[in-house]
């Protein structure tokens, strides 16, 4: 089952590293990472989207507390929550990507966010599913480039990851 492990993390040399080193070490595969400073400058947050039975995932959460420069861990799929990800699709601009562009912008709520006299940036974000979705309608003979972060979350409700003193 595919999870998403939020990570509080102090902000110290190495240890993003010894994090991904963590997950490497013991075969487990990550699907996604995506690492932003917080509110706190001293801690960042990584998202790490992984997949593995309950037991693997219980397993690879004890490691990371183990971690000295590991703050706090939650699993956001053990409840609910709310998951992003932003792609970005430069397309050629001609004739045959007007429909494309007007269905991304209008069916996918996606937003140019670029247009010059070459190409044309459209930004979507939503849930992986939606951007797959959005992937496969574009010609590839109309992209130029593709780009998508990683997936971010956060727990929905009052269940909140961050540092007591925040």
């Amino acid at each position: 089952m595919r999870h998403i492990i939020s990570i509080l993390l102090e902000n110290e040399a190495g240890a993003l590293s010894r994090v991904s080193g963590l997950f490497s070490a013991r075969g487990y595969n990550i699907e996604s990472l995506t690492v932003a400073p917080t509110d706190d400058s001293t801690v960042s947050r990584i998202t790490v989207v992984t997949e593995g039975s309950d037991e693997v995932i219980l397993q690879i959460v004890n490691q990371l507390n183990k971690l000295v420069d590991v703050v706090k861990v939650l699993d956001l799929t053990a409840d609910e929550h709310i998951e992003r990800e932003v792609l970005l699709l430069k397309l050629h601009d001609n004739g045959a990507s007007k429909a494309v562009i007007e269905t991304l912008t209008n069916d996918y709520k996606g937003r140019v966010v670029s247009d010059s006299k070459d190409a044309i940036v459209v930004e979507i974000t939503g849930v992986g599913e939606k951007l797959d979705r959005a992937i496969q309608l574009v010609p590839s003979e109309i992209v130029f480039e593709l780009v998508r972060s990683g997936a971010l979350g956060i727990a929905a409700g009052k269940q909140i990851l961050k540092l007591e003193s925040m």
